[in-house]
């Protein structure tokens, strides 16, 4: 299923395209009381870019008969999608499809048709993804394997099969951010609040935020995000969000992305459709040596053993995605296992470079980095073992081997799904395609 969600991002990009063709399209596919179009297999043929190998068009095709048998029994067993996880869903790539083509008018000039078209074109195809999706959830969600199963499948590895492993590190970080002090912060907030009067005096609050501000999720969009319920907010961007009338423009408050303000769009029971204008906060020199003073002396405190890294990270750290599990970073590949042991390949350059030198049980000075928002910090990482390359071991091992049992299991109990829905649903493929190995399973 990954591979064709990753085609239908790309399906997106490439659908004016072939659009423009005006190609003359036919039936190729028909699974139960669906149908399938040469044009859609066409459409996502061209957005890999037309590879060489035209077996591609095989695994597409392949594709799409999967996600039409799941979308249907969906439908049997009352599994379904909100049009706000579809608005949601369509909102999310358009803005990544924006950044990519360098706004929003060169994505509109691109697609030659309006955003506002072009999510309506759209929204049948996305809505049967997420279906599809959600189904098959559904019939894997209470899999799960025991220590024996993770015993018989690391068992019937042939030697000369056992994977071989990078090497792995356990790592953990404090971060400091820098904070600021109302008299540093408040330029910030007075530009933000001169935006919000001149938009009060009369100026389009969709241009203006086009403009000038500085969330580029929903900057090009004129601001405005998509339907949402409170918990999909910060708490003081909700307690605003959620207390104003439709048409009302907030007074400016401030979040940890920075200073903002709101318009009410739209109220929908639960939840609310908004459009806002962020102000970040850049740090100032000042409050980055205030930083780097408090991280220096931190550091000091754990070196000389006065401080244990746990109790210093649930303390100190400004991360929160570390700073409630002691410090200690997730493996961002495996985060349902919540294992900590991360391939060296897969870390941050800047963390990598920390560690490099260290020996396990050491720490880092602080550094300054840049972080996810493109704001200036610092931090220590801390080094808590290093596993040499290896060949898989079941002891040492555990945790991959079982995600893979796992994984394993599930693909079983997925294929005998099909292999059952199959036989008591009507597929006829079309003759052009028959020869395609990939598609033997629904022959």
């Amino acid at each position: 299923m990954k591979k064709y969600f990753s085609l239908i991002i790309l399906f997106l990009v490439a659908f004016s395209n072939s659009a423009k063709s005006q190609q003359l399209d036919k039936v190729v596919a028909v699974v139960g009381n669906s149908i399938i179009l040469k044009s859609e297999i066409e459409n996502q043929y061209i957005a890999q870019g037309s590879p060489a190998d035209v077996s591609a068009k095989c695994i597409i095709l392949h594709q799409l008969l999967t996600q039409k048998l799941l979308a249907q029994q969906a439908a049997i067993d009352s599994i379904s999608v909100t049009e706000d996880e579809v608005d949601d869903n369509i909102n999310n790539r358009l803005r990544y499809m924006s950044n990519q083509a360098g706004g929003q008018e060169k994505l509109e000039e691109f697609l030659n048709r309006s955003l506002l078209q072009y999510k309506e074109e759209m929204r049948p195809t996305i809505r049967e993804m997420l279906i599809a999706n959600k189904m098959q959830r559904s019939i894997t969600q209470d899999i799960d394997v025991t220590p024996n199963e993770v015993k018989r499948y690391f068992e019937n590895i042939p030697a000369d099969s056992l994977p071989n492993f990078n090497t792995e590190v356990e790592i953990g970080e404090i971060v400091f951010q820098p904070k600021l002090t109302d008299a540093e912060k408040k330029p910030f907030y007075d530009r933000a609040e001169q935006l919000r009067q001149e938009i009060i005096s009369g100026k389009d609050f969709g241009t203006m935020a086009r403009l000038y501000s500085q969330d580029p999720g929903s900057a090009p969009d004129g601001g405005e995000m998509p339907f949402a319920d409170r918990e999909s907010y910060v708490k003081e961007f909700s307690a605003v969000a959620f207390k104003l009338k439709a048409g009302e423009i907030s007074k400016v408050f401030e979040t940890d992305f920075g200073y903002h303000f709101l318009q009410v769009l739209e109220r929908r029971g639960e939840q609310v459709r908004v459009r806002h204008i962020l102000i970040s906060i850049v740090p100032t020199e000042a409050s980055l040596t205030r930083a780097k003073q408090l991280a220096d002396s931190v550091y000091n405190e754990i070196n000389a053993k006065r401080l244990d890294f746990y109790t210093a990270a649930t303390t100190y750290s400004d991360d929160k995605a570390t700073k409630y599990n002691g410090g200690m970073i997730i493996n961002a590949q495996n985060v349902q296992t919540r294992t900590t042991y991360i391939p060296v390949d897969q870390l941050d350059a800047g963390i990598f470079t920390a560690i490099d030198t260290l020996q396990a049980g050491q720490y880092s000075k602080p550094s300054r980095f840049t972080g996810p928002d493109g704001k200036s910090a610092y931090r220590l990482v801390y080094l808590k073992s290093r596993t040499p390359p290896h060949q898989a071991s079941f002891n040492d091992d555990f945790a991959k081997i079982k995600e893979a049992a796992l994984e394993d299991k599930m693909n079983k109990v997925v294929a005998d799904w099909f292999d059952e829905r199959k036989k008591s649903t009507y597929i006829r493929i079309d003759q052009e395609y028959q020869d395609c190995d990939v598609l033997k399973v629904w022959l």
